[in-house]
């Protein structure tokens, strides 16, 4: 499979999938560039060696033509980051990116508009409520077609194609797969941030150090079902965290107050529980908590145990006894996988145990212990806390990282490898 350090891309026109969807404020300000920043090593690269760029991204989920979701208003960034001036295609699909990508020169760049203006892109078509099932099979059949002449259109600008969006890794759509059937293995591949990715999950997964220790927060074990399955047959600790916590301390007789809980997923916890014992899993569950008598920063607490909390009180987070039981099986880990916080991280009043769970990961890290965190939430916890550069690997992706975790089969990835 060809790299992209070994590529020259001297006289090449390389089109660069990136994941620029990036949040905006109401006056479509940029209010965190992460996802651009991380795309420009890539891009530099190209340019570096004498090649020209075409950068395809998405922005939000339009139904269509929608200015507020036009890449128009990240350009300027864009440009800042890349150190060159960047041209702009109003239409991805138009005359206007026909035009400006042929006369692309080396060492220059071209920004197309955002590519799911067309339903083409995702081969999702956009009808109405009240369609038949009869106008749907053949809307979708249509969209297909139409997103394979999407995908040939787009390769069309090019002469080699650069998957650099992990965050869409796992959608088959135009621009993040199809395309890459248009050029032979030598000249479709990885951009950095891309192979990064990769890199570094399947270090945890496939390369793994032990004691290798996941923990996995969120609210619902519903979410989560594949994940912690499949880490269940890799894992030495598993460490639940977060809302979850509340739906296995409730299937073990536990009283939970009014804390989140699943209540037609008990038996699915009890069988987890079961299924760690099978693999001789150390699964480790919170033994106190942090009780709010509100969802609220500013709620009463107190730390009470876990299987304890008072009617009308809440589990906001988790207690000390479990903060130093979670962080002694973390530093003592040399694999560690964090995705989902042990509270609402976002009161400050509650963010203690998350904190206290980056810190563990930060010292086991400095010890030697390979750190991978994932998802959006644990990503903003680290960024909150400021120990994102004290992580080994801080992960883009979202639902692609969580697919990559449960084993399944990448569209973005396999259509450059082949699997």
């Amino acid at each position: 499979m060809q790299t992209i350090d070994n590529f020259n891309f001297a006289g090449q026109k390389a089109f660069v999938r990136v994941d620029f969807n990036v949040p905006l404020d109401e006056k479509f300000n940029i209010t965190d560039d992460t996802r651009i920043r991380a795309a420009i090593p890539t891009l530099k690269k190209i340019l570096a060696d004498g090649g020209s760029a075409i950068i395809g991204s998405h922005l939000g989920r339009p139904k269509g033509v929608d200015g507020k979701y036009s890449l128009q208003h990240i350009l300027q960034r864009v440009s800042e980051l890349l150190g060159v001036k960047v041209d702009f295609a109003s239409d991805c699909l138009g005359e206007s990116a026909v035009e400006k990508a042929a006369v692309l020169k080396p060492g220059q760049a071209l920004l197309l508009e955002n590519l799911r203006f067309y339903a083409a892109e995702e081969g999702k078509p956009r009808l109405s409520d009240d369609a038949s099932d009869e106008e749907k099979a053949a809307a979708k059949k249509a969209e297909k077609a139409n997103q394979k002449e999407m995908a040939k259109q787009l390769a069309s600008y090019v002469t080699v194609y650069v998957n650099d969006a992990f965050g869409t890794a796992h959608r088959a759509h135009a621009s993040t797969a199809i395309m890459a059937d248009y050029f032979d293995a030598e000249h479709k591949l990885f951009g950095y941030l891309m192979q990064n990715e990769i890199d570094a999950v399947e270090k945890v997964l496939k390369d793994t150090a032990h004691p290798f220790t996941a923990i996995m927060g969120g609210s619902k074990v519903s979410s989560k079902i594949e994940i912690i399955e499949n880490l269940l047959t890799k894992v030495d600790n598993l460490i639940i965290a977060g809302g979850m916590t509340y739906t296995f301390t409730k299937a073990m007789g536990g009283k939970i107050g009014n804390s989140i809980c699943e209540d037609d997923k008990l038996d699915l916890a009890l069988s987890l529980i079961q299924k760690a014992k099978d693999n001789n899993v150390n699964l480790v569950l919170a033994i106190d908590a942090k009780a709010a008598d509100s969802f609220s920063n500013d709620a009463n607490t107190q730390f009470v145990p876990v299987g304890e909390i008072p009617d009308g009180w809440e589990g906001l987070d988790i207690g000390p006894e479990t903060e130093k039981l979670f962080a002694e099986v973390i530093e003592n880990s040399k694999t560690i996988l964090w995705n989902g916080p042990t509270g609402v991280f976002e009161f400050d009043n509650f963010a203690g145990g998350s904190s206290a769970v980056g810190r563990a990961i930060v010292n086991a890290t400095e010890k030697g212990a390979f750190s991978l965190v994932g998802g959006g939430d644990s990503v903003a916890c680290v960024n909150k806390f400021g120990i994102a550069d004290k992580m080994s690997y801080v992960s883009t992706g979202g639902g692609a990282l969580l697919e990559f975790i449960e084993g399944k089969e990448l569209p973005g990835i396999k259509a450059i490898r082949g699997y």
